[in-house]
């Protein structure tokens, strides 16, 4: 199994280019369910989870093909297609169970395997169900499984959620292109992946209005067609890599940032003491003083403040002048990474869905264990301002979300490298 060595160094400087967005990628690859034309996306990131849902959407019977080393991504789903969705494939990755809106709405039946995923919370189904459900899907749970069905298609309705999901919403919003009549999404999620999933959406002619507001409007038509669509950037990735500056001093430019994709998160930036410049390049990150300034954090829905970039600004709290309040409200489970910065000599209090970061003046290394994606990178970037050497294992999770991490961070002057344990 793979570990990272990190050796913290000096300041970065450079140019660091930014991803497709895994979120989004995700969420339009099940998209070609909904059409027997090919769907091709550009700006593809490459990465495992990206491979999971390619076997995944071959196991329904798509033919997919890789063009410029990963970055397209061909898909067709002209033949007949496989309803059931294996557990074999389900459990790796949380994201499949968004072939259950295309598949009811494609067939009018599906059986799909309850999801897997990053052990970061209970992330329930129930969200998805009762959207599914509202448009006139019959569910039902049987030895791990989801087996629903429609009589005589899907039908247009309102279904309000009580909690603002993204999974939740863009299964509605994929199963109802195809409902018959309108159907209104109200508390829907706002996310940039829900915004570039329904851009996708209607080039392949569907009608939407809403995007982007809690409430969306879908006016269902008898087909789509194929399209060609480029994935959005990823905000998470934007935000990691921003962080990188942040954390050890220098200069960066993320190439093809957008402040539009993380203004909450840069807010929270420039009160510690971060500049953020958006320039036709990108975003270019620099640290205004020697030691950043401590700040109090929410996680939110978006536009608020990410919980997937959470355990990264920990990271950078972990060395800022002061105390620092950070209260995670979307996911119970989320501070696992806490317990492995301490051991980097991180001060570090957690109450439930609290924590509280007393800033020390420099982190040392030790050899730590990644418990899920986005812990995995907070703790590469704990490590680059480390003294000493840190090794962080189980980075099996890092390649999830992650494309070409270490040469990415080598590219701006960071010493990293991939070891084999």
């Amino acid at each position: 199994m793979d570990s990272i060595l990190v050796r913290g160094g000096g300041p970065l400087s450079g140019d660091i280019e930014i991803a497709g967005a895994k979120n989004a990628c995700l969420t339009l690859m099940p998209a070609t369910l909904l059409s027997d034309e090919p769907l091709t996306l550009t700006n593809a990131p490459r990465l495992s989870d990206i491979k999971t849902m390619t076997a995944l959407l071959e196991s329904l019977g798509a033919e997919i093909s890789s063009m410029q080393e990963g970055k397209v991504q061909t898909m067709s789903c002209h033949g007949d297609l496989n309803p059931i969705a294996d557990y074999e494939i389900v459990r790796k990755m949380r994201a499949s169970n968004l072939v259950l809106g295309p598949l009811l709405a494609r067939l009018g039946h599906a059986v799909v395997s309850l999801p897997g995923g990053c052990a970061i919370g209970a992330r329930p189904m129930d969200l998805h169900v009762d959207a599914l459900t509202a448009l006139g899907a019959e569910i039902e749970l049987r030895d791990g499984y989801l087996h629903a069905k429609t009589q005589g298609g899907l039908k247009g309705a309102v279904h309000k959620m009580r909690f603002a999901s993204v999974g939740a919403t863009e299964n509605f919003v994929m199963a109802a292109t195809l409902a018959k009549g309108t159907s209104v999404l109200e508390n829907a999620a706002r996310e940039p992946e829900i915004v570039d999933l329904v851009s996708c959406l209607k080039k392949m002619g569907a009608q939407i209005e809403g995007e982007g507001t809690s409430r969306i409007e879908i006016q269902g038509v008898d087909r789509l067609h194929g399209a060609t669509h480029p994935v959005v950037t990823d905000r998470i990735e934007l935000g990691t890599f921003m962080l990188a500056p942040a954390i050890c001093g220098g200069e960066v430019t993320c190439l093809g940032g957008k402040m539009s994709l993380v203004e909450s998160f840069a807010e929270k930036l420039d009160a510690a003491g971060i500049s953020v410049v958006e320039n036709a390049r990108g975003l270019t990150v620099s640290r205004k003083g020697d030691r950043v300034q401590a700040v109090d954090v929410v996680t939110e829905p978006f536009p608020g403040f990410p919980t997937d970039l959470q355990a990264q600004m920990m990271a950078l709290l972990c060395t800022a002048e002061g105390s620092s309040h950070l209260e995670e409200t979307i996911f119970e489970n989320r501070f696992m990474h806490a317990p492995e910065l301490t051991r980097m000599g991180a001060n570090i209090e957690v109450h439930g869905g609290k924590a509280i970061v007393h800033g020390v003046e420099r982190l040392k290394g030790a050899q730590v264990m990644a418990t899920d994606l986005r812990a995995s990178v907070s703790l590469i970037l704990a490590g680059l301002a480390a003294e000493g050497e840190t090794l962080v294992s189980r980075v099996y999770h890092l390649d999830r979300g992650y494309e070409f991490v270490e040469k990415k961070l080598s590219g701006i002057g960071a010493q990293i490298e991939r070891v084999q344990s």
